[in-house]
């Protein structure tokens, strides 16, 4: 899902978005903590938090007309300004270090509850995205074009900002809040130097996203390397833009 999703964040340049959600989660977990949900799974005030958190920076962008990379620095520290304070109570009340597997990912922390979230929140991305991805990359290229052809451009704007939010927070147990933009935009940008259709981009950034999971996930635990699964994923998805990077060098190079 991300793998897929993050070839439209790269084609819509909201890079910085996805990381600016990853930190709003770690706010959302203090909200949660602070108002009694379990610290293990605070999922409504999680959730909750980075949507409004995403919706109020798409619609002051459509009022206001602000640049994206604006908006997205000023609700970022907000959003870290709000955790830098509640962390403090959060800290006193839980173990640090659940709040480092929420930073930086944890395959042992994660549970049933965790997992039927991803999955209900993969099915629903599923089902909202894969009809509307043409339209959405119809108006990330031109956006005067789209609304001419019945594209509500605006709309799916929403819709997309709540994609990646949901997904974004779903993944953080695994991943972590601070490394679940890499696996965005990492996969998307190797797909990028070997794609030449937006088939070819969506599959290969599929693909990459999928083994960078596997990978970092099963190689640790079978050969006993104590790393974090987030860290470990990541790794795996940077030696496949190294190696997508080198090809299309050389490439250049012989064409050249």
């Amino acid at each position: 899902m991300l793998g897929g999703i993050g070839t439209l964040v790269v084609t819509k340049r909201l890079a910085f978005f996805s990381q600016a959600i990853g930190n709003a989660a770690l706010t959302g977990v203090a909200i949660g903590i602070v108002l009694g949900e379990p610290y293990t799974s605070p999922y409504v005030s999680l959730f909750s938090f980075c949507i409004i958190f995403g919706m109020a920076m798409i619609f002051t962008k459509n009022r206001t007309k602000m640049t994206t990379d604006t908006l997205i620095g000023v609700f970022l520290c907000i959003s870290l300004a709000i955790g830098a304070c509640l962390l403090l109570y959060v800290t006193a009340k839980v173990n640090v270090h659940v709040l480092d597997n929420v930073l930086f990912g944890s395959i042992l922390t994660i549970n049933e509850l965790d997992l039927k979230v991803l999955f209900v929140i993969s099915i629903i991305c599923i089902l909202s995205g894969l009809p509307l991805y043409n339209q959405m990359i119809l108006s990330s290229f031109n956006p005067n074009l789209a609304s001419v052809r019945g594209v509500k451009v605006i709309l799916l704007e929403y819709v997309f900002i709540i994609m990646v939010t949901i997904i974004t927070v779903a993944s953080v147990k695994i991943i972590g809040a601070v490394l679940v933009e890499a696996l965005l935009v990492i996969p998307a940008a190797s797909a990028r130097n070997l794609s030449r259709s937006m088939r070819s981009f969506f599959l290969y950034s599929t693909i990459f996203s999928t083994l960078s999971c596997i990978t970092g996930i099963v190689v640790p635990m079978e050969l006993e390397i104590p790393v974090p699964s987030g860290g470990a994923i990541i790794l795996v998805a940077a030696f496949f833009f190294v190696t997508t990077t080198a090809i299309k060098t050389v490439g250049s190079f012989k064409n050249s």
